[in-house]
């Protein structure tokens, strides 16, 4: 279930595809509803209308066919004789005097219930307009008007046409219409769904292009689309002058910080040079002058070093950094770093180490500047009473070094951004232990220059450990 949850694409409620897609279909939904809507009023009054012209028709001829057969027969006689001409098979006809009573009626009331002729007729007295009524589960239509003879009302006539088939046949029509919109409307939105994901598939394509463009890649990077839309290809050619103004940009704060790093590492390593010449030959010098002097020269030391780690830096992103990758015995390197280190740190080393040697492609020296900055910074970031542990092992393909320690740890967080340049996780610790913030972006740098990876795992109060897979010779 978990997997097929993954499978399943996530819904952005604030995405551009979304918004048009939702937009459209309402739209739509709102023109065929409409549509719909007033295609059935229209019909009902079609219906209506054409019913109502033959009612018409009806009460205008009643009175003249009462005018003739009058001068033959009397009124009342007249006025039944027109109503029976006039009778059809689903029309019902009756006539009321002024006093209210029936004085005419057609003689095919009995084929209605009378349950139902009772309500046609009360329904009759309120006619003020032609209109369709259901009654007992039939569709009538009503119409009245009065019966002039001879200058004088006879009375006032009814008329009531059944369209109970019309009637049904239009509701029949009305159903299969709302249905035929819905699944229009259905057809409709996936079709528009299909074309606004096709319309911006050129936006997915350019982020797509943009999101794997790396420092690295800024000079030769190039967004171009073939088959775009113009407004995207103008967005594209705007990407491409700021991805060249930025590797212009990138370019030059390289060049600088190599040759600030290269034009000050020369005097200053001069300077740190008579500094200790100076220490050496220090019977002359009270202990306050040997202090400065001390101070001055660890600071020059560390400016050195921090200048080196810059200039290594700048020829690792111009990829001027020399490699001399050879097979190197894993195992000697690391008994090997963990006596430098020890000596320098005065911290327990660890070692966990295989019987069988671990044999590795790698740069022997570069290798071991690795391995003294992850133990410095382990050195750096946890009790001075906790000892420093270095494992070897090996995978199929892959020769793997730890370092770990029982620190303070990285919140997690903080985890994804160790390795970035200047980066310190916890800036009060580290201004108090000292530190620039290159040494873990020297790491990264140099393992992946010789094909490796490093990575990080750490837990807040119990440690962390480094891990440096390299490819196996």
């Amino acid at each position: 279930m978990k997997q097929l949850h993954k499978l399943q694409p996530q819904i952005d409620p604030f995405s551009l595809r979304l918004r048009l897609t939702v937009g459209i279909a309402v739209l739509s939904t709102l023109g065929l509803g409409n549509l719909a809507f007033w295609t059935g009023w229209k019909i009902q009054q079609i219906l209506i209308n054409n019913h109502k012209n033959n009612i018409e028709t009806i009460a205008q001829r009643l009175p003249r066919d009462v005018q003739i057969y009058s001068e033959m027969m009397p009124p009342e006689a007249a006025l039944q004789k027109s109503i029976d001409s006039l009778t059809a098979t689903n029309t019902y006809l009756w006539v009321k005097n002024s006093e209210n009573q029936i004085i005419g009626k057609s003689n095919n009331w009995n084929q209605l219930p009378n349950k139902t002729t009772t309500e046609l007729m009360s329904l009759g007295e309120m006619i003020l307009q032609a209109r369709i009524e259901k009654v007992g589960g039939r569709y009538f239509v009503l119409c009245g008007g009065a019966v002039p003879v001879k200058g004088k009302i006879l009375g006032n006539l009814f008329v009531i046409q059944d369209v109970t088939r019309e009637q049904q046949m239009f509701l029949v029509m009305v159903r299969s219409l709302g249905v035929g919109s819905i699944v229009t409307i259905i057809v409709m939105s996936i079709a528009i769904a299909i074309y606004v994901k096709r319309s911006l598939q050129p936006l997915m394509q350019l982020s797509q292009m943009t999101s794997v463009i790396s420092i690295a890649d800024l000079g030769q990077a190039k967004l171009y689309l073939d088959k775009a839309p113009s407004e995207v290809k103008e967005l594209a050619q705007t990407f491409n002058m700021m991805l060249a103004r930025l590797s212009q940009s990138w370019e030059q704060e390289r060049q600088f910080v190599s040759n600030v790093s290269h034009e000050l590492r020369t005097p200053l390593t001069i300077v740190h040079g008579y500094l200790q010449s100076v220490l050496r030959r220090q019977t002359n010098l009270n202990e306050m002058q040997r202090e400065a002097l001390e101070t001055a020269a660890s600071e020059a030391e560390r400016t050195i070093r921090l200048l080196q780690d810059l200039l290594d830096l700048a020829r690792a992103d111009s990829g001027y950094l020399q490699f001399c990758l050879e097979e190197c015995v894993l195992n000697d390197l690391i008994v090997e770093v963990a006596g430098m280190a020890e000596k320098y740190s005065d911290r327990q080393i660890i070692i966990e180490n295989q019987n069988k040697p671990i044999i590795a492609k790698a740069d022997y020296n570069r290798l071991k500047q690795i391995l003294l900055n992850l133990i410095d910074n382990a050195v750096k970031y946890s009790e001075a009473n906790t000892p420093i542990t270095l494992k070897l092992d090996q995978q199929e393909q892959a020769a793997i070094i730890q370092v770990a320690d029982q620190g303070y740890g990285i919140p997690l967080q903080q985890q994804s951004r160790i390795f970035e340049r200047f980066y310190r996780a916890d800036e009060a610790r580290t201004s108090s232990i000292g530190g620039s913030g290159l040494g873990l972006s020297i790491v990264k740098t140099l393992v992946e220059s010789m094909d490796g990876n490093v990575t990080v795992r750490s837990r807040l109060n119990e440690g962390s450990t480094f891990t440096i897979t390299l490819p196996r010779s």
